[in-house]
């Protein structure tokens, strides 16, 4: 098992040439944000945003939204008006997505991409749920990255969450091999592992994201990672090390751990980023 530590990161993101635009720094769609949930498809866009998407989209089923007044960078659309993307690109789908069957019809439409899908929240639920649609998870040919909490994790295995926690690095293990997927086991030492790659462990973060919105948060992140060219098992695990990092950061500076919110995050994991 390798730790997640700053000395242990395995990619970095290449400087900004002065005469660099937008397009040289992929693009980023989040899918999801259902009638009452469109803040955490909002949150994930706005992660990507803050570190560093060049083009960023919220798909909403909600589609009495337009804006996002708090970040109006953003592309804001509904879920069937999401534009192609051009590689490199990450599509990130599930938050606030919901279980009706709207948001099956989306994430059905959504499964076969050409370039990287990370899968979240509710698209997990609706996977586990379908055996047509795990099968077409395993049959993706772009890379997958998957990002489940426990109880997540547990129904996409068919067990419980507790059984998942008793072994978390077979879980994470059994999740990557079954879905051919960059797994993130979130929690505690948060897990990462590739079918074919090393089991990573985190080192960082704090019981501060123990809180809504922090999952939403980290996708967009790992999204951002992958849309500006970072391969994704990298991504994932540079990813999970920010977003906790962040969180430290957070706390140092007296903003927790009780009462961290994910939108506190945001300008932090920008500062750490833009110093590695």
């Amino acid at each position: 098992m390798q730790w997640i530590r700053l000395n242990t990161l395995p990619a970095r993101l290449p400087p900004r040439l002065p005469d660099c635009n937008k397009g040289d720094f992929g693009a980023v769609a989040v899918l999801g944000g259902a009638p009452g949930m469109p803040g955490a498809a909002l949150l994930s866009a706005r992660a990507a945003l803050y570190c560093g998407s060049g083009r960023v989209y919220a798909g909403l089923l909600d589609e009495r939204i337009g804006l996002d007044p708090e970040t109006p960078e953003l592309m804001v659309t509904g879920a069937a008006s999401l534009p192609s993307l051009t590689h490199p690109a990450c599509l990130v789908a599930g938050p606030g997505l919901g279980q009706s069957a709207p948001a099956l019809a989306a994430l059905t439409a959504v499964l076969d991409v050409e370039h990287t899908l990370l899968l979240d929240a509710d698209a997990l639920n609706l996977i586990a749920a379908d055996p047509a649609l795990r099968e077409r998870v395993r049959a993706r040919a772009a890379a997958t990255v998957l990002t489940p909490h426990p109880g997540e994790a547990g129904r996409l295995l068919a067990t419980s969450s507790a059984e998942v926690q008793r072994d978390r690095p077979g879980s994470v293990r059994r999740l990557s091999e079954t879905f051919g997927a960059i797994v993130v086991l979130k929690g505690a030492g948060t897990l990462v592992k590739a079918p074919a790659g090393e089991l990573w462990r985190n080192s960082s973060g704090n019981p501060g994201l123990a809180a809504p919105g922090m999952g939403d948060i980290l996708a967009g992140i790992i999204a951002a990672l992958v849309a500006q060219g970072m391969a994704p098992e990298a991504a994932a695990v540079v990813g999970v090390w920010l977003h906790g990092a962040a969180a430290d950061l957070a706390v140092e500076e007296g903003l927790g751990p009780r009462g961290l919110t994910a939108s506190e995050l945001l300008p932090r994991a920008r500062r750490l980023l833009n110093t590695l």
